[in-house]
């Protein structure tokens, strides 16, 4: 087996990515999931965190995935997301300061936002 993955990951407003890859981490509900040429097929559900996509040169792209799921099948990956962004378009600050909003209500127990902003965080600061 030679070649790489093909990666195409979207989400509901737009497509956020798509090329040749070596390998793909996502995290599910059960933990994080490696994918490298010649998975088997699987369908899984991503949960608010990082999505590492290692580039045939050893570069990596981080994306803040908010929900959704992937799909793994003859050596493509599609990522489907109900938001994703990429580390380079992430407002650090701006991320910093929904993190505070939202741990701030943590009484109304809206822990997906904090969840969602702490992924923004770490895809911008990586």
């Amino acid at each position: 087996m030679s070649g790489p993955l093909e990666v195409a990951v979207v989400s509901a407003e737009r497509s956020i990515w798509s090329g040749s890859a070596k390998s793909v981490v996502a995290k599910t509900p059960e933990g994080d999931v490696g994918i490298m040429r010649g998975h088997e097929p699987m369908l899984a559900l991503l949960v608010e965190a990082p999505l590492r996509i290692e580039l045939e040169d050893g570069s990596k792209i981080l994306v803040a995935v908010h929900g959704g799921f992937f799909s793994v099948d003859s050596d493509k990956v599609n990522v489907i997301a109900e938001s994703a962004e990429l580390a380079q378009d992430i407002d650090i600050d701006r991320a910093k300061a929904a993190l505070s909003r939202a741990q701030s209500l943590v009484e109304s127990e809206d822990l997906s936002a904090i969840r969602r902003a702490e992924a923004r965080i770490q895809v911008a600061s990586a």
